[in-house]
């Protein structure tokens, strides 16, 4: 491969977290972003899968709208556990 050829890979799509709740429901945003929603279609923030060595890791985020960008709420082993914090949170 010559050094002006870019080498592409393609994002992974990960399956849609499974939810032990019934509360809230996941929408796909991004590859790797869901939207939580209650069972009203409020959105409570969004669920992130993020790759960590041991594992992967679910990071629950708020939109913060005046800068556009995305709050880290935590980092969570259970996408249950990642819902929970944008619930109560």
């Amino acid at each position: 491969m010559s050094d002006t050829q870019i080498l592409h890979l393609p994002e992974v799509r990960y399956a849609t977290p499974q939810l032990e709740s019934k509360r809230e429901q996941l929408v796909r945003a991004s590859e790797q972003l869901w939207r939580v929603q209650d069972t009203t279609g409020r959105i409570l923030g969004h669920l992130r899968i993020v790759a960590d060595p041991l594992g992967l890791r679910y990071r629950a985020e708020r939109l913060h709208l005046a800068t556009g960008a995305f709050r880290i709420v935590g980092e969570f082993w259970r996408p249950d556990d990642a819902v929970q914090a944008l619930r109560h949170g």
